[in-house]
């Protein structure tokens, strides 16, 4: 399935919805016996339309992350991104670092991503994220953009007290 349109959310539909029709979903360390806490809110934030992930990543019973994340493409299908050079997304919050992860239809194991760190600060702020940055993570497959399933925002790997606001998330040439 390729898509003509670079926008994956301009926070325009009513939540959890996205522009793409899918909805935003939470993810935590919980599914693997952890205990980070993650709340999930549409609000205006610095004078514009946000997801809000809130929450507390904690490192005990092996925990660690908190995610919000989003389909590209319905059930067994996938997005060619072949058009784009890669993700740009439009943050606020406090000054950690973050990531958003890629998942392909190549995948088949649930801890499987495609990875690359971002900052946040406490003004909007808008970062371009190039596909040939991603790193694999435990898989050896190439990073395809023409099979793309999911994307994620990711707070990970430190106890902190999580801030961070998604205003829009699109593709980019």
């Amino acid at each position: 399935m390729l898509r003509k349109s670079p926008v994956i959310d301009d926070l325009s539909d009513s939540p959890p919805h996205s522009l793409i029709a899918a909805d935003w979903q939470l993810f935590t360390d919980q599914v693997m016996g952890g205990v980070s806490r993650v709340s999930m809110v549409r609000k205006v934030i610095g004078g514009r339309p946000a997801i809000h992930m809130g929450g507390n990543v904690s490192l005990e019973n092996n925990g660690g992350f908190i995610q919000i994340s989003l389909d590209l493409a319905p059930a067994e299908d996938v997005l060619d991104a072949g058009n784009w050079n890669g993700v740009e997304v439009d943050v606020y919050g406090k000054p950690f670092e973050y990531e958003l992860r890629l998942r392909t239809s190549d995948l088949p194991e649930r801890w499987q991503s495609y990875r690359q760190a971002f900052t946040v600060e406490t003004s909007w702020k808008t970062v371009k994220l190039p596909f040939d940055q991603f790193v694999p993570h435990r898989t050896e497959f190439p990073l395809n953009i023409h099979r793309l399933r999911r994307l994620g925002l990711v707070a990970i790997g430190r106890a902190f007290s999580v801030d961070l606001a998604l205003g829009g998330i699109r593709f980019f040439v």
